[in-house]
């Protein structure tokens, strides 16, 4: 592998040493490209790039503005490897267009152009300005005046003081244009010191222009008026390709005017553009000739509008479409180049020979981007250029004219040794020796020399064709070629064969798509055809091709595919009423399959997808082209589609139809779950569910809500003109409370008014209790429960009536504010409050309520939980089993200071395979346990005490004891002890484990 890899490197070298070993003209590497200097730059110097490759080695020279830059007269240029140096660039002196000519003994090349431009930023020469006096609402412009500069500059605005720069939005905006500082309407944040700074984007250097004092004058407010553009572009805005394009639009205005863009052409401002500085200013990236057109800002408020509009034109530097190569051509011989270059506008041409203009003559024609030279002679070999350009750019490809004079000279196109034809074909012999200039033909078979006939021809490059061949003409052929420089011949032999046939010649087919098929054809082997899964796009003539070394034979057959239509064209809506659409279309593409029906679809905002729609004919045989779509909601937006189907199958549905909208009709809806309730004192809300916006038949939709007593006879009406509403509130201090009223919601829109809803009972809004509850006691249950206990309002004594009760409540200390809250039901008096602290003193308070709020609060009462249960948990749990009994004894607790005192033990006891728990209480530390031995057991121990219960002792597992060792335990003393020893277990671990 290494050694491959050696060898690869080395053939690789030594080509490069022959491809530098060839004599050639010069030929650019690198131009020289526009260069701008930075005066202050502490770089001293700027250098032309120009790299050129030639053998012989090219000579390179320089031009400034079309002159000769002679080295040896100015210290300060110097060429190295090509490329020109200028110590101590003068802008004066420098500044120019600049080109490298190249030159050795094939010819001379020049350069594309390139530009050396100076950048610089001068100081402001004013030192002061003149205060602005402006009435608060007026707009005003500061001028920025920037001082003497070449290269871009960018603009900013200080205020007052640095680094305070003043901020654009809508009201303010900063020309990078002008650098002029524009507000649209002055207000008192404005008043102060505005400075410009002016950055020069190349150099980086920055200076700021003299203050401007801004101050508002006393002469009142500047009323309201109409937008007035300060800041526009041209009206001509010529735009390069591929750069970015920049707008910009101000206006001055009370209110703020607002800005907005759009082309004049109709067409969509691209969406690849960006908009910034609250609209100021449109960039559009990457501009292409699309992008070009009339563009218009628009700038509004309530007291008008105005406009501004400029023409976007697209422009491109020449670019190469085609370029032109070397070319070697023999004496007398005609030489033709074209290059050809896009570019707007579209670039003229001019030719170059060796760094000179070439102009027309006798033998050189030159037209647009071609050039022409007849007859060449010696004198024509040199360097050529084609120059493209326009008014903005240009640019140059070279290439080398080499003329050759030579004798006869087979070694590289000798005549083929062997010619294969069949009897009866043409036979062809090319002869084409390499000669300059072009020789004469002289052709034997054998050793006689050929004679032209009615079968043999020698052509004018000297190809031999001979027609209508037999077997006589097979044998030997030699041409000879004969110019002023040398005669050479070539020999080679000429066979002839019998023509190839089929032996199964391919036949015509008709499938169905989906098939698979083998179209046969077969010579000396099998060339068959197969196709799996045919489409119809497999269709056509299918043509089988046999070539060998003498001939070509074909055959051909028709492949018929069949499938199911495609899809309908031209869609139309032709008319439409409220229910009804005229739809008519073209037929598709039948795909060789007669259309037997069509199926018409439809689509709405408010369907899921494509959906059958009825019509009339309710079937549409395939001869039909239109259909009246019946069924439809009035005034919603459909579209159409048609699908066709033969007896193939269904095919693909057609492009939509156009949207319409059905005409408009009466609301056939009512709305659903017409109910209310609730609300405040002296109100009436009445609800209903909208109707949908595909059922609401027309514009303008609305409700209708009618409402009276019941058992009266008069409706009230008012009407709801919003189609989203679904509830209405009547307002009436007369209103009695919780009274029953018959409601019902009709629809209407603009066409009128359609059905009401039916009649349903809702009830006024009631009153809130206005008497607090009394007969409050509390009293505690535990360490973290209270009950609370309470009299019952007699309904006749409270204005509302009375839904149930809220219990507040909060611990001493906190604010009444962050009271918890419980409600009860009507007719409860009493509750049970949790999750409290022990030992707390707790404030609680009754209020009734109903629909329409709380009633006032009762009297605060206090209560105080008990304390809280044990912490410890029982420990050192022993137990023994005896006689079908578990007996257990576990220490006593003992309650702390601040604890309720033990009053006795909860025992909780289960099977291990059971959820439900059996609890026995004592008030002593030990317990007997009746329980069967055949099973496991679960038991925990719990102190409680009027705090409630304390702490679990560990869960203890009791495992079961089979009856034959049971029975063995009351057998014998030995079994009886070792009954004790394993049945008696101390769990101090797990208690002590616990702590």
């Amino acid at each position: 592998m290494r050694l491959l890899w050696e060898l690869l490197v080395l053939k690789s070298f030594m080509l490069c040493l022959a491809d530098d070993n060839i004599l050639r003209g010069p030929v650019f590497i690198q131009e020289p490209s526009s260069v701008v200097f930075a005066l202050d730059s502490d770089e001293k110097k700027v250098k032309l790039n120009c790299e050129v490759k030639g053998n012989p080695k090219p000579t390179i020279r320089w031009k400034l503005n079309g002159t000769i830059v002679d080295i040896g007269m100015d210290y300060r240029y110097s060429v190295v490897e090509g490329s020109l140096l200028i110590n101590n660039p003068n802008k004066t002196q420098d500044a120019g267009t600049y080109q490298c000519i190249a030159t050795n003994s094939f010819g001379t090349i020049v350069s594309r152009e390139a530009k050396l431009q100076f950048a610089y930023l001068e100081k402001f020469k004013t030192r002061t300005r003149s205060t602005v006096s402006v009435r608060q609402g007026q707009g005003m412009v500061l001028l920025c005046g920037p001082p003497p500069h070449s290269g871009e500059l960018i603009y900013a605005w200080i205020f007052n003081e640095y680094p305070s720069f003043v901020h654009q939005d809508n009201r303010r905006f900063v020309s990078q244009e002008t650098g002029n500082l524009y507000i649209a309407k002055v207000e008192k944040s404005d008043v102060g010191n505005y400075t410009c700074v002016v950055t020069n984007s190349i150099t980086n250097n920055r200076v700021l222009g003299p203050t401007t004092p801004l101050i508002l004058r006393n002469d009142g407010v500047m009323g309201e008026y109409e937008p007035k553009i300060e800041v526009q572009f041209p009206e001509m805005v010529p735009s390069a390709k591929g750069t970015t394009v920049r707008l910009e639009c101000f206006a001055l205005g009370n209110p703020v005017p607002a800005i907005s863009w759009r082309r004049a052409d109709g067409k969509q401002i691209p969406k690849k553009a960006r908009r910034h500085k609250s609209s100021s200013i449109l960039e559009i990236p990457n501009f292409q000739q699309e992008d070009a057109g009339l563009y218009e800002c628009v700038a509004e408020n309530v007291r008008g509008r105005n406009m501004a509009r400029g023409q976007l034109t697209f422009y491109a530097p020449p670019n190469w479409t085609q370029r032109i190569n070397d070319a070697h051509v023999a004496i007398e011989e005609n030489i033709y180049w074209e290059c050809k270059a896009n570019g707007r506008p579209k670039p003229s041409y001019s030719w170059l020979k060796d760094g000179e203009l070439l102009l027309p003559q006798e033998r050189i024609q030159i037209e647009h981007g071609t050039l022409t030279i007849t007859n060449v002679s010696l004198s024509d070999t040199g360097m050529y250029q084609c120059v493209a350009e326009n008014r903005y750019g240009a640019i140059y490809i070279s290439a080398e004219l080499s003329v050759i004079a030579v004798g006869p000279d087979f070694s590289k196109n000798y005549l083929k040794r062997l010619t294969l034809v069949k009897v009866g074909g043409d036979a062809t012999i090319e002869c084409k020796p390499k000669a300059s200039p072009r020789p004469t033909f002289t052709w034997k078979k054998g050793k006689e020399i050929l004679r032209e006939n009615e079968r043999y021809t020698i052509m004018e490059d000297g190809t031999l064709k001979i027609i209508n061949v037999t077997k006589a003409d097979a044998g030997s052929y030699t041409c000879i070629a004969t110019n002023h420089f040398g005669v050479a011949s070539s020999t080679g032999n000429l066979v002839i064969k019998d023509p190839t046939r089929f032996m199964v010649a391919p036949t015509s087919m008709d499938v169905t798509a989906g098939e698979s098929i083998l179209l046969p054809c077969q010579q000396d082997s099998a060339g068959d055809l197969m196709i799996r899964s045919i489409q119809l796009n497999h269709a056509g003539k299918y043509v089988c091709m046999v070539q060998t070394s003498v001939d070509k034979l074909s055959a051909a057959a028709d492949l018929i595919v069949r499938g199911p239509p495609g899809p309908p064209e031209a869609v139309t809506i032709d008319e439409i009423t409220d229910t009804t659409a005229q739809v008519s279309w073209r037929s598709g593409a039948d795909n060789r399959s007669p259309i037997t029906t069509y199926v018409v679809q439809a689509r709405t905002p408010f369907s899921v997808g494509w959906q059958a729609v009825n019509t009339v004919p309710e079937v549409i045989d395939g001869n039909t082209f239109t259909a009246t779509v019946v069924g439809l909601n009035p005034w919603v937006e459909y579209e159409f589609r048609v699908v066709a189907a033969s007896l193939i199958g269904i095919g693909e549905p057609s492009k939509p139809s156009e949207k319409r909208r059905t005409e408009e009709a009466l609301p056939e809806v009512t709305p659903a779950n017409v109910s209310g309730g609730g609300g405040t004192k002296s109100e009436l809300v009445i609800t209903w569910e909208t109707v949908p916006e595909e059922l609401q038949n027309g514009g303008g939709f609305g409700y209708v809500v009618a409402f009276r007593p019941v058992g009266t006879i008069s409706w009230m009406q008012t009407v709801v003109a919003s189609p989203d509403a679904s509830k209405y509130v009547f307002r009436n201090e007369s209103l009695p409370p919780f009274s029953p009223y018959e409601v019902k919601v009709g629809v209407y829109n603009n066409r009128g008014e359609g059905p009401f809803s039916h009649v349903t009972v809702v009830y006024s809004a009631d009153e809130e209790p206005n008497k607090a509850p009394t007969s409050i006691f509390a009293r505690s249950l535990s360490a973290s429960e209270v009950e609370v206990f309470w009299s019952m309002l007699p309904e006749m004594q409270s204005k509302g009536r009375i839904q149930g009760y809220e219990v507040r409540y909060w611990r001493h200390g906190d604010k009444e504010e962050q009271a918890r809250r419980m409600k009860t039901m009507t007719n409860q008096t009493f509750a049970k409050i949790s999750n409290l602290k022990g030992n707390a003193l707790y404030h609680l308070a009754v209020k009734a309520y109903n629909t329409a709020g709380m009633g006032p609060s009762s009297a605060v009462v206090n209560v105080t939980t008990k304390k809280p249960p044990p912490s410890q948990p029982p420990g050192n749990i022993i137990w023994n089993s005896s006689d079908s009994k578990i007996i257990l004894n576990w220490d006593q607790v003992k309650a702390q200071n601040n604890e309720s005192e033990v009053k006795g033990y909860k025992v909780f006891y289960r099977w291990n395979k059971q959820s439900s728990t059996s609890i026995i209480e004592t008030n002593k530390t030990s317990v007997e346990l009746s329980l069967p031995f055949d099973e496991d057991y679960i038991i925990e121990i719990k102190p409680f005490s009027d705090g409630g219960d304390g702490n679990s002792s560990e869960q203890i597992r009791i495992p079961k004891i089979s009856n034959a060792y049971a029975r063995g335990s009351s057998a014998s003393t030995s079994n009886a002890c070792t009954l004790s020893a394993i049945s008696t277990i101390m769990i101090s671990l797990t208690a002590r484990s616990s702590l």
